[in-house]
């Protein structure tokens, strides 16, 4: 397994992750001394799939009180304007 120096992880992160990835470890290191151990994570065999979302499915399900835009009005002008 290799080391590389903090310095050269800075410069190189991009080439080292893509290393990681097709299976090579490597360690770096701080101050000359082994600190982060940088692993491939495993494969998934097959991604989740995200499930569709329809629109409207719950049509009919609900209703609303058919003067919901006017609801509360006179309560709402009250705490605006006082009594």
């Amino acid at each position: 397994m290799k080391t590389v120096s903090l310095q050269e992880a800075q410069s190189h992160l991009a080439r080292l992750v893509d290393e990681a990835s097709k299976g090579d470890a490597f360690v770096i290191a701080k101050d000359g001394r082994p600190a982060v151990k940088v692993v491939p994570l495993p494969v998934e065999e097959k991604p989740v799939a995200k499930r569709k979302r329809r629109a409207g499915f719950l049509k009919g399900e609900a209703s609303l009180h058919s003067d919901f835009d006017s609801l509360y009005a006179k309560d709402i002008e009250e705490m605006f304007y006082g009594k």
